[in-house]
């Protein structure tokens, strides 16, 4: 990933970009009041419930006054597939089961409802939200590249789905393929909602 992003910023001649490996469940190696801005996008496939505050008392520490937190999460597709909208419930429930969720019952990544109050109870202020709706229907302009990005996350999500239990290999590379096969229909209909919610460091 640090080579595609590097690529990246070569292409567009970004000479003052600069990425580096950390762990976010640890402490950060970059001293107090180092940045302006922190954007975190979709980490919630990996971070744990109880990792939010610290995750988010670190951005604290890492803000100069007055800068800028923002986070943008996302509950699964809606979609017309029977076979995703499978897909997007083995996910969830296995995310339920791991304790990676904030949703009481896995039918949800439950992330969108808790970020806002996640925010505003690490001190951050002037919390605001911006939700985002992407259309990736059959014919739509965003279609392929969703569709593309699904595809791939149905493939490496499937050994997490298989160690925790919710289906056999052998349900799941049936479920792909009609997953597939349903995406590319003519009628197939899709939204992906996102929510942004950002906040202040106190001045």
């Amino acid at each position: 990933m640090i080579e595609y992003a590097t690529a990246q910023a070569w292409s567009r001649g970004l000479e003052n970009v600069h990425f580096q490996v950390m762990d976010v469940m640890e402490p950060l190696a970059f001293p107090d009041a180092s940045f302006d801005l922190i954007n975190g996008r979709l980490l919630c496939g990996f971070m744990l419930p109880e990792a939010w505050p610290r995750l988010l008392a670190e951005c604290r520490r890492l803000l100069v006054p007055g800068g800028v937190v923002r986070l943008t999460e996302m509950e699964e597709p809606l979609t017309t597939s029977p076979a995703f909208e499978r897909f997007s419930a083995l996910v969830t429930e296995a995310l339920r089961r791991a304790g990676q969720s904030f949703s009481p019952d896995g039918r949800h990544l439950g992330i969108t409802p808790v970020l806002p109050r996640l925010v505003r109870q690490a001190g951050f202020v002037d919390v605001r939200l911006r939700p985002t709706a992407i259309e990736w229907s059959m014919g739509t302009e965003q279609h392929y590249p969703v569709f593309k990005d699904a595809l791939i996350g149905l493939e490496l999500v499937q050994p997490f789905l298989i160690r925790a239990g919710v289906a056999t290999p052998e349900e799941l590379t049936s479920l792909y393929q009609q997953a597939v096969a349903e995406m590319q229909a003519d009628n197939f209909c899709a939204i992906w909602q996102l929510l942004t919610v950002w906040g202040n460091q106190p001045a």
